[in-house]
């Protein structure tokens, strides 16, 4: 494919690796198209891929002509976006494996070539999201961990590497190597592309969507990506272009610097909360301001990786001084280092503080204001300062859930349980800490705080204290880089001696993998129905997501994770009260054992070096001795196996036929769920254990898994005889249609008979029922997750009607033929009057759609009155229209390519 150059825009640059060539938007400006030069960087780096691309598919001259003009209101301006590559983690690259290997069955079932089907752009897939927690505080939790990862995942690893020889272009990355985001930031992201195109070398920035929300981390080191469903990621592998409209840019101007004992961790925190209070979805945040360049770039990728929880599409740092050092920190050549600067140069990408751009809104904090803080027990936005965590805990104890508290009673306050063992015996209570976890991409990839973990444990050995017996402890490091530098530092045996021995590299507890509680920890909460707590540095704590034991989850820095598996409980003032006691009796302190910002960064100078970089990024496909000798499938087509319960050809492509049906108004249809405010894909896609009296649980027991092999949700996300099992299914999600119910039930109607959710969409399916789906306000908020919108539409939902909608959810739920549409004019089920229990028609889609088209429902209850009121179709492109015609995304492109081919 061949740049079209239609607006003359081309030039050239000569590095000591070569002559580039490359497309100047700053060219715009001077042809009249609009002030390029204030704009914010990341419409700049949106404005060059459309520039780029202009003339080739999907991307024509006046989507050019209508970005280059973009104003802090910027309307509804279509961008095309092509992206230089793509990013998967496991839990969500093994069903887009699948459907490559569907969509490949189904072009040879149109007697197509199956080899059409492969990646255009770069795609790599990172394992990191299988390893879980069965063993730790030992110095054999790894290789046991490992183990038990490969014994369980196997079959999906084999699925993986039949990927990575059978698809051109396709990457993997084996398990134990570190978590994606990091992985991206240490060692994938390029800042600055290079590639032939017509015979000439073209330079251009690094851009990417992952499946994972927290892509946004690589916005850290100026590089334009976020997180997308699986499905949304598999158009962009198969070359479509991305759409999206141009969003408003929020300019967050940083000023001051952050105070003695308070880390990039707390500041994340208070940006979430500021971000949260100011309304930022939908939007991008772009950081400025001189407090910017007191930030490390792994300060800087800590408060990019949390976008999601603030809301934002991402939050960007342009590139400047600190990239190219940490590019040079972090192993990468010479001349990609040279390249990268002298191109973004050229192109008015480098922050050098002379234009300040012009943002649609502002915000501003100064950071000599941010304090040591906690965020919980339900939500990562709500923070709370350490010094009112005691204080807190018991306020939240108290607070309904309605409200995210606890919904304790007073008389519930003093419950306690005695746990004996042969060699002490011990109580837990409200708040005591189970789970400490240093853990996620967030936190794991900024060594600041990580040196910060390691020295205040080694005080706190020499200080003779040591973590309370009912705490499960855990490291798990974003790259084996980390270990190296701790190891180098003589901070590992200090570590260990509070039991943080490493468990593994991926993301563990901040999925939710961080494996059962010892059983009588577990047994003890489950008698006295305590309030149990977690403490982790990672970036979620939603309900039900950590641990079905635990119901306060808190996120915090990895050194407070040390202090509070020190003082093993949440319901503590660690400005007043004592960690703990010295063998004489000594009362020990947090602030005794805090050690200072000149501590850690004399450490860090001392300790990490480019060569770590270079030495485990050396040979990261490769994997160890045991991928290596995983049997490596080949052949353009997956031979699918029918007793399988981890990969099953899913049914979206069979009986396909090559002409789409015209949509139809959706008649006679049942609520399968009435939902509330701020219910999270974690509540709507299979996460987490799989119990054996579920759906789940009793359609692999008939399968012959026998419960102790069932493995999580995550690790079965090939198989959708699972996943749609286990859709809804969350233990806390709470059906309105229920009386005080939680968990995957609902009422089969109109027998009016309680069942699970799953055992009420098929009976719905035989009698020839539609289903759709009620929420409130944020419907779908948290991780990317693509089973979010597959499990409900193989449920056989068509429309789920809400207040609002997550970014990427309402994308989803489009890509997977599910028709998104919201409330108007402040309405909302109850103030119409809606229990769930009628019968629901959506009139107006066989009219004809349209981007933004307001459509008629009508709700008729058993009495026979009706309530009538519209509802907003939230297809927001003539794109976003084709896909839903066409049954979702990939339906779109597969019918493209079979035409083509």
């Amino acid at each position: 494919m061949a740049y079209k150059d239609l607006f003359g825009t081309r030039k050239t640059l000569t590095t000591s690796a070569g002559k580039f060539s490359y497309f100047d938007v700053g060219e715009l400006e001077k042809q009249g198209l609009g002030e390029i030069s204030k704009l914010p960087f990341s419409i700049k780096i949106l404005l060059e891929s459309v520039l780029r691309n202009a003339g080739t598919y999907g991307v024509g001259e006046e989507d050019v002509r209508n970005l280059a003009a973009w104003k802090p209101e910027p309307g509804e301006i279509t961008v095309p976006l092509k992206l230089a590559r793509v990013v998967l983690q496991d839990f969500t690259g093994v069903p887009a494996v699948v459907d490559l290997a569907a969509m490949r069955s189904a072009m040879d079932r149109f007697g197509k070539d199956p080899a059409e089907i492969n990646p255009h752009v770069r795609s790599d897939l990172i394992i990191d999201h299988s390893v879980q927690i069965d063993f730790f505080g030992t110095s054999y939790a790894l290789a046991a961990n490992v183990d038990k990862e490969y014994e369980r995942n196997a079959e999906r690893y084999t699925l993986l590497k039949w990927g990575q020889t059978s698809l051109e272009g396709f990457h993997v990355v084996p398990p134990g190597q570190g978590i994606i985001h990091q992985v991206n930031l240490e060692y994938l992201g390029q800042v600055v592309m290079s590639q032939e195109e017509g015979g000439e070398l073209y330079a251009f920035p690094d851009s990417l969507v992952g499946t994972d929300s927290h892509t946004v981390m690589i916005n850290g080191l100026g590089v334009l990506g976020w997180g997308v469903g699986g499905i949304e990621a598999e158009a962009v592998m198969l070359g479509q272009p991305y759409y999206m409209l141009a969003p408003k840019v929020v300019g967050f101007k940083l000023t001051g610097e952050l105070p003695e004992g308070a880390t990039a961790t707390d500041l994340v925190l208070t940006v979430v909360q500021k971000l949260r209070q100011h309304g930022v979805v939908g939007k991008f945040v772009e950081f400025y301001g001189p407090g910017v360049s007191k930030l490390s770039l792994a300060d800087r990728a800590t408060i990019a990786n949390m976008a999601p929880e603030y809301g934002a599409t991402m939050g960007f740092f342009p590139v400047d001084e600190e990239t190219l050092a940490y590019l040079r920190l972090t192993g990468r050549s010479d001349e990609q280092v040279e390249l990268v600067e002298k191109y973004t140069r050229a192109v008015g990408l480098f922050r050098d503080g002379e234009v300040e751009p012009e943002f649609s809104e502002y915000v501003e904090l100064d950071m000599s204001t941010v304090e040591p803080s906690l965020a919980g027990p339900k939500r990562p936005q709500d923070r709370i300062p350490l010094s009112r965590m005691k204080e807190q805990f018991h306020e939240d104890l108290l607070k309904p859930a309605t409200k995210m508290g606890l919904g304790l009673k007073e008389e519930d306050l003093d419950r306690k349980v005695l746990v004996k063992r042969p060699d002490e015996d011990f109580e837990l209570k409200h708040g005591s800490v189970v789970i400490a976890s240093i853990t996620s991409c967030t936190n794991t990839s900024n060594p600041s705080v990580l040196i910060g973990a390691g020295l205040l444990a080694k005080k706190a050995v020499e200080a003779g204290l040591d973590v309370e017996p009912w705490v499960k402890t855990s490291l798990a490091p974003g790259s084996r880089v980390v270990t190296d530098y701790l190891e180098k530092a003589g901070l590992m045996p200090f570590l260990e001696a509070l039991r943080f021995h490493v468990v593994g590299y991926g993301c563990t507890t901040c999925i939710g993998n961080s494996g059962p509680l010892p059983a009588d920890i577990a047994e003890a909460i489950e008698k006295g129905d305590l309030v149990a707590a977690s403490v982790l540095s990672g970036n979620r704590n939603f309900e039900g997501r950590v641990n079905p034991h635990v119901k306060a989850n808190y996120l915090a820095s990895p050194m407070l994770v040390v202090a509070f598996a020190l003082a093993g409980r949440v319901d503590i003032d660690l400005d007043k009260e004592p960690l703990g006691h010295d063998p004489n009796g000594k009362p020990v302190y947090l602030r005794d054992i805090w050690p200072s910002q000149q501590e850690i960064q004399e450490t860090i100078r001392k300790t990490l070096e480019p060569e770590m970089f270079k030495k485990e990024y050396a040979n990261v496909f490769a994997g160890d001795e045991r991928w290596q000798g995983l049997p490596a499938p080949s052949g353009k087509l997956y031979e699918w196996d029918p007793s399988s319960t981890y990969i099953q050809e899913p049914p979206f492509f069979k009986d396909m036929p090559l002409d789409p049906p015209p949509p139809q108004d959706i008649k006679g249809a049942r609520v399968l769920l009435k939902l509330g405010d701020s219910v999270t894909t974690d509540h709507i896609s299979p996460a987490g254990a799989i119990p054996v009296d579920s759906p789940a649980g009793r359609y692999l027991i008939e399968h012959g898994v026998e419960p102790k092999d069932f493995n999580s949700y995550g690790s079965r996300r090939g198989n959708h005889e699972v996943m749609m099992r286990g859709t809804f299914a969350n233990i806390r999600i709470k059906n309105l249609m229920l009386d005080g119910v939680e968990g995957g039930y609902t009422v089969k109607l109109p027998e009016g008979e309680q069942m699970y959710v799953f055992d009420a969409a098929m009976k719905y399916k035989e009698e020839g029922t539609p289903l759709i789906v009620i929420g409130g306000k944020e419907y779908g908020t948290g991780s990317s997750r693509d089973w979010a919108a597959k499990g409900p539409a193989l449920l056989g939902v068509r429309a789920v009607i809400a207040e609002s909608f997550e970014r990427i959810h309402r994308s989803n739920l489009v890509g997977m033929g599910v028709l998104p549409l919201e409330f108007t004019g402040g309405q909302n089920a109850d103030s119409l009057g809606l229990t769930g229990y009628e019968v629901y028609d959506i009139l107006g889609i066989a009219d004809g759609l349209e981007p933004h088209k307001i459509l008629t429902v009508r709700a008729t209850k058993d009495s026979g009155e009706t309530v009538e009121f519209e509802v907003l179709a939230r297809l927001d492109s003539d794109v976003d229209v084709d896909y839903y015609t066409n049954g979702g995304i990939l339906q779109t492109v597969l019918r493209k390519l079979v035409r083509e081919g």
